[in-house]
């Protein structure tokens, strides 16, 4: 049996290329990446692919203005980058029937509970229902676990120590955020007349979107019952 051949090692200074050559070399490398992978890829994993003294930044400026013109664009997203399509070509993409059927738009009550989650996570089922004068049903969050917006938190320290829920990467990715730190301002909610902020700050939660991003990392991907 013929052995596998052992991968070359990728050369990733290129210092026998002129400059401008080896940064369009680079350029090209940082897009196939991106371009290759479902979801936004990060900095540490970009930089395994050019020299040292690359600013990536500066390639994905230079890769953006190649593509002003183009349907679509990179977009810092999640922490990573992602190629997206201009929102001005949604219509074309849609009457093509060539893409993947995408899930309804959320309803307003799913958009306001995923953005209470996340400015107060990790938050129980129970202290979203008393935010919102109503009972937030066990489908509504199930719906949003199951289109990974949401994932399980840790357990609550109330009694019965319920499950909490937080989100996920994937919330931050079908929303266009970098970081939980982009959430619209809490009146935005008020205005509409689906939170009242003086009860949301009188509840006994995280205080801040801040402090909600450092338990977003304690998610699990198991399904948890509900509580």
């Amino acid at each position: 049996m013929a052995r596998a051949k052992t991968p070359t090692p990728l050369d990733r200074d290129l210092a026998d290329l002129p400059p401008a050559l080896r940064w369009r070399h680079w350029m090209g490398r940082v897009e196939a990446v991106i371009f290759a992978s479902p979801k936004p890829v990060g900095r540490e994993d970009l930089a395994k692919v050019v020299g040292e003294g690359a600013n990536l930044d500066l390639l994905i400026d230079d890769i953006r203005a190649e593509l002003a013109e183009r349907p679509y664009d990179l977009v810092a997203v999640a922490g990573g980058w992602q190629h997206r399509t201009r929102p001005a070509f949604a219509s074309a993409i849609r009457a093509s029937d060539r893409t993947d059927a995408p899930r309804p738009e959320l309803t307003p009550l799913e958009a306001t509970v995923l953005l209470a989650i996340g400015y107060f996570q990790p938050v129980t089922r129970g202290e979203l229902s008393k935010m919102f004068g109503r009972e937030i049903s066990r489908d509504l969050i199930a719906a949003l676990r199951s289109d990974g917006f949401v994932g399980a938190g840790p357990r609550s320290p109330q009694q019965g120590a319920p499950y909490t829920y937080v989100t996920t990467p994937g919330f931050l990715t079908h929303f266009g955020f970098q970081t939980l730190r982009e959430l619209p301002d809490l009146e935005m909610l008020e205005d509409a007349g689906l939170l009242s902020k003086e009860k949301l700050l009188a509840e006994d939660l995280p205080a801040s979107a801040e402090e909600g991003e450092a338990n977003e990392a304690q998610a699990e991907e198991t399904d948890d019952p509900l509580e």
